[in-house]
Parts: C-alpha cells; sequence; structure tokens
C-alpha cells in the first residue's frame, strides 16, 4: 500500500471511534481554537492553539508550533498534515493549564467529509475530548441556503445522510458549515459556534487561532 492508501485505512479503522450522536458539553468555561497556516514554497507549516475563557472570550493560553510538513498535500486527508503541529502546540498549552478546556474548535470538517473523518475526528479521538468543526467553504454533501437571520441552518446531506449543518451565524451574512467531530451532536455544536459568534461570523477561536497561525508562520518564514 501507499502513503495515501495506508492513510485512508487508518481512517477507516479510527472513524468507528467517533462518538458523533452523544450529549455535548453543557457548560463550557474554556474552549480551544486550532488552525494551521502553510507556506507552500517551502512546505512549512504553523499550528495554533489559542484557549478562549467564557464569558467574555478572552485568549488566556496560547502555543505555536512550527515545522516542517511530513506528509504531501492530499484532499481529504489534510489531517495527517495538519495534526503533528497541532499536538505540538496542544501539548504546550495543556501544560500551562490546570484542566482541559471543554471544547475543541478546529477550522475544518468534522464527519462532513468523504469518510466521515476529517481533521476535527481526527484530533477529537486522538485527545478525548469534545471537539467541533467549523468550516469557511463546504467539502461534501448538498444543503439549501439557510434564512437570512442567525441561528437558521440546514442540513448538510451526504449519501442521504445528514453529515452537518450551514449555519448563519450573523444576519444576512454567508454561512459556515459545521460538523461534529467527536464527543458532541450536532445541537450543541450549533449552539456554541453562535455563542463563539458574538459579532463576526467566524467564531473567535478560530479568529485568534488563525491570526496567531499566521504570525508564527510569518515569523518562521523570517527565520528560515
Amino acid at each position: 500500500m501507499g502513503e495515501a492508501e495506508d492513510a485512508e485505512a487508518l481512517q477507516d479503522e479510527l472513524r468507528r471511534l467517533v462518538q458523533a450522536d452523544t450529549p455535548g458539553p453543557d457548560l463550557v468555561t474554556t474552549v480551544a481554537g486550532l488552525d494551521v497556516a502553510y507556506d507552500t514554497d517551502s512546505d512549512l507549516v504553523a499550528g495554533a492553539v489559542v484557549v478562549l475563557a467564557a464569558p467574555g472570550w478572552e485568549v488566556i493560553a496560547s502555543a505555536t508550533a512550527v515545522g516542517r510538513a511530513s506528509f504531501p498535500y492530499i484532499p481529504g486527508l489534510l489531517s495527517f498534515r495538519e495534526l503533528p503541529p497541532l499536538l505540538d502546540a496542544w501539548e504546550a498549552v495543556l501544560s500551562r493549564l490546570t484542566t482541559p478546556p471543554d471544547l475543541l474548535v478546529c477550522d475544518g470538517h468534522g464527519i462532513a467529509h468523504p469518510r466521515r473523518f476529517g481533521l476535527a475526528c481526527h484530533l477529537g479521538v486522538t485527545v478525548d475530548l469534545p471537539t467541533i468543526g467549523v468550516a469557511k467553504t463546504q467539502f461534501v454533501g448538498e444543503h439549501s441556503s439557510p434564512g437570512q437571520r442567525r441561528g437558521e441552518r440546514t442540513a448538510i446531506i451526504l449519501e442521504g445522510e445528514p453529515v452537518g449543518a450551514a449555519l448563519r451565524t450573523r444576519d444576512g451574512v454567508r454561512e459556515v458549515y459545521i460538523s461534529v467531530g467527536h464527543r458532541t451532536n450536532l445541537d450543541s455544536a450549533c449552539r456554541w459556534v453562535l455563542e463563539l459568534c458574538p459579532r463576526y461570523r467566524l467564531p473567535e477561536t478560530t479568529r485568534s487561532a488563525d491570526q496567531l497561525s499566521r504570525t508564527a508562520l510569518a515569523e518562521a518564514r523570517l527565520a528560515a
């Protein structure tokens, strides 16, 4: 088997561990946002983890990890490229906290994936914490457009099954795409994404982690 085939086989094995229809956290006092930035010319990859605290979603801890991508860029297998720097940053953040965050929010997909095992699933089963994916663009399936009011949503359907939701987080603003990663359900995922979007289309977790990963990548480029 080749590298891609091995990765697909591992996805098929690990997806059996995903809990995609269980009660999500009733209370979220801390939440982690995770994002990755790439330099396609040098293969540098920067992972960032940012922990925010309720009620104002202010950053209380963060960490980055930069390295060379160890897996090729293959759609559907991005978690094998993104997970190593994210886990390095995750371990650094955990060392600064007394307890793990109540919820993890990935910039990516969970079960809304060709093999029902996107980055949010891979991360969730690895660290065994409630994890959701929030993506800017749709990856798989079909959906009708949700209503224009904040909180309205429609199901993303793949092969006749719901795998996520197109969720309107701001009135009249383009929707985001939510799917379960691990140890939660879609209703809970949508609830907490709305809580994390008090002002903007994207959750505060995504905004903070995206900025941090881009900064870390820019600094690594200058140092290279």
